[in-house]
């Protein structure tokens, strides 16, 4: 390679790097998306000619060849943990002690005393801590936190994090900064929308990312990452956390904007109830807030426990973890086959819940959590955002239980299982209990076919007990089946007769749905809909023509056409025409004429929280008639968010964004008319 060559490529990375900057870190994107794309092709064709790739160059982030381990990595410095307060009691303990320390070192020492506390509150975020290393201004090693001397290389996998820079101004030595790889709620939310297998929560998706031994699959989950120290410099010092966090920005370090510093306690104490308030508006999780002192000196002269440093302490929000004992896990088998491991525990009370059973993902779930020798030992459970109860791990490591494995056979239907990636399933479709009652069930639910009355309990009790192995078969059903049903007097089975009967003429959107066609949900049926405005075009289009579609890639294309050349899945949906399930065509001269000259006419919105006697559906009819496109999250393309009542991280990421809200319904209806 010629020093021109290497001028023009060091030329152009610093050109994408400082625009990538603009765009992941600042949110102040200077070129449009056609614009970068053409500079990053640049840089390849210069690759491609050289034959070389810098070590800083962006191409290196789109993820390498699998790895085969995780290369053990020591910290040049130690990552302490944190003590913790769980209390504004454990709070004021630890103000005391660290006032009281303080003066003890100012008695000893009136020439230089140290100046009164002032207390740097930052948020605690919620995912994986990582370590970077910069030498001569070069990311050369990042790893996890481990047990704070040694973690694991993860190098490969944070390149693929596009906030964090491969190279930083900062060249005069080696310097290692701490974060928080994290996944936002929004691009959570938007991976499991086209998501083989939707990710349960934010913390898993980010961690399990990070430690995936193929960096495309962090690639894949677009992490993000906020930083809040430098934990080893052999040259630069600070005088103050303000300092610290300034120089973290100079580098193009994402710093969360939250940091507030106080004089005193009862200020402190003040903006955490607040805080707790206002920790759904996040777009990440965050469990508490962490309070330190901000004087860099101080620091030194308090130092560390065996444990922690004292001039530091976590503040967790009302406990959302808590310690009970593991006493068995079964497989259950859902709609589509695949069984989920469910975890039975002693109950024990969890931010006002009493919890008996947690979710665990997969078998390899299990191992990472180092549960596989783990029936009957103690385990950490915590509410995932608040409502999904998980095992995060064994309070002991080294503490062994009663052996959990996979089964080789269904448990329902006694199959053999299959594995499909990192989970079981059952590949009797159409003979395995669970999954039939789960298919009957989908289809009669609020948002498919909307069957009044119909339940899941009732799905398991026609099963049982009229034979209804198909979804059509419902409509076979009669008054004399339905009486001589437990439960069952002559109104409920009139009402439940009524409601299959208003059912046949369901959308064809609702219709599609219903039909549990895999990898699809609500916003593709509807794009399918939309498009083909009949059932019969919908069965007829092939994989290549699906893909032309909005927001419709090759996995969800070849779901389609293989779940309409199944034969028994057209023989059902047969069946279901001749029983006289027929949504309608959509005709062209049915769909209202839209005033191009109105407010929502080519707007991008999104839809959050209750809206006061509007439903959510209702709301989105009424835009899209009015020209709209309704999408699910928040993205820098979004014109307008409609928030309701308990509006959360999206009306959060919609403010960071300065998008414009409403959050009204007289205004909302002012707009459309």
């Amino acid at each position: 390679m010629t020093a021109e060559q290497l001028a023009r490529m060091e030329q152009v990375i610093e050109e994408i790097n400082k625009h990538a900057h603009m765009y992941y870190t600042l949110d102040e994107p200077a070129l449009t998306d056609a614009e970068y794309d053409a500079l990053y092709d640049l840089l390849v064709r210069l690759e491609e000619e050289t034959g070389e790739v810098l070590p800083h160059s962006p191409t290196r982030r789109v993820g390498g060849e699998i790895l085969k381990g995780f290369t053990p990595h020591r910290h040049k410095s130690r990552l302490w943990s944190l003590d913790k307060a769980q209390s504004k009691g454990d709070l004021q303990a630890w103000h005391t002690r660290l006032v009281k320390l303080i003066e003890q070192y100012n008695t000893v020492n009136p020439d230089n005393p140290l100046p009164p506390p002032v207390f740097g509150m930052e948020l605690k975020f919620d995912g994986l801590t990582l370590n970077l290393t910069y030498e001569n201004g070069n990311l050369v090693q990042a790893a996890t936190r481990g047990n704070g001397l040694v973690g694991e290389g993860i190098l490969a996998q944070v390149r693929t994090i596009r906030s964090i820079p491969l190279r930083i101004p900062y060249t005069e030595g080696t310097i290692e900064v701490q974060g928080e790889g994290v996944m936002f709620l929004s691009v959570l939310e938007q991976y499991n929308k086209t998501a083989l297998e939707p990710l349960k929560n934010a913390r898993n998706a980010a961690a399990g990312a990070l430690r995936n031994l193929n960096p495309k699959t962090t690639a894949e989950r677009r992490l993000d990452a906020f930083f809040y120290n430098v934990g080893y410099s052999d040259g630069v010092r600070f005088e103050s956390q303000q300092e610290m966090l300034d120089f973290l920005r100079a580098n193009h370090l994402k710093v969360n904007d939250f940091t507030r510093y106080y004089d005193n306690m009862e200020q402190v104490a003040e903006e955490l109830d607040q805080m707790a308030e206002r920790r759904g508006g996040f777009d990440f999780l965050i469990d508490g807030t962490v309070i330190k002192v901000a004087d860099m000196r101080t620091r030194e002269v308090l130092g560390y426990t065996d444990k922690f440093p004292r001039w530091a302490i976590a503040y967790k929000f009302e406990a959302e973890e808590a310690v009970t004992t593991l006493l068995s896990v079964s497989w259950e088998v859902g709609r589509t086959g695949k069984l989920t491991p469910v975890s039975k525990v002693e109950p024990v009370e969890l931010a006002g819940v009493t919890v008996q059973n947690c979710t665990l993902n997969n078998l390899g779930d299990i191992e990472r959590k180092g549960l596989l020798r783990g029936l009957g030992t103690l385990v950490y459970i915590r509410r995932s955002n608040d409502v999904i109860p998980e095992i995060l791990g064994k309070v002991t490591e080294d503490e062994e239980g009663g052996e959990i494995s996979a089964p080789d056979c269904c448990p329902a239907c006694g199959t053999s299982l299959e594995w499909r990636g990192a989970h079981l399933f059952c590949p009797n479709r159409y003979g395995c209990r669970p999954q039939l009652i789960g298919r009957i069930s989908h289809f009669g639910s609020r948002d498919a076919m909307d069957i009044e009355t119909f339940s899941e309990k009732t799905a398991e009790q026609l099963y049982d007990e009229r034979d209804v192995r198909d979804p059509a078969d419902l409509y076979e059903l009669t008054m004399e089946q339905l009486v001589g049903l437990e439960r069952f007097g002559e109104k409920k089975a009139r009402n439940l007769l009524d409601a299959l009967e208003k059912s046949k003429d369901r959308d064809l959107a609702s219709f599609l749905f219903a039909l549990g066609i895999p990898n699809t949900g609500k916003t593709t049926t509807k794009v399918l809909a939309d498009h083909y405005r009949n059932l019969e075009a919908v069965m007829a289009a092939g994989a290549e023509e699906l893909q032309q579609l909005p927001d419709i890639g090759g996995i969800v294309a070849s779901s389609i056409v293989d779940f309409f050349a199944d034969p028994v899945m057209r023989a059902s949906v047969d069946k279901l025409t001749r029983l006289g399930v027929t949504p309608p065509p959509l005709l062209e001269e049915e769909a209202p004429a839209v005033n191009e000259q109105g407010f929502f006419f080519g707007k991008t919105v999104v839809l959050t929280g209750t809206l006061p006697g509007l439903s959510r559906d209702e709301a989105a009819k009424l835009l899209e008639a009015a020209g709209a496109k309704v999408t699910g999250s928040v993205s820098k393309k979004t014109d307008v968010v409609i928030a309701g009542e308990s509006a959360g991280s999206k009306l959060a990421k919609a403010q960071e964004l300065g998008i414009r809200i409403i959050d009204n319904v007289e205004e909302l209806n002012n707009l459309l008319v």
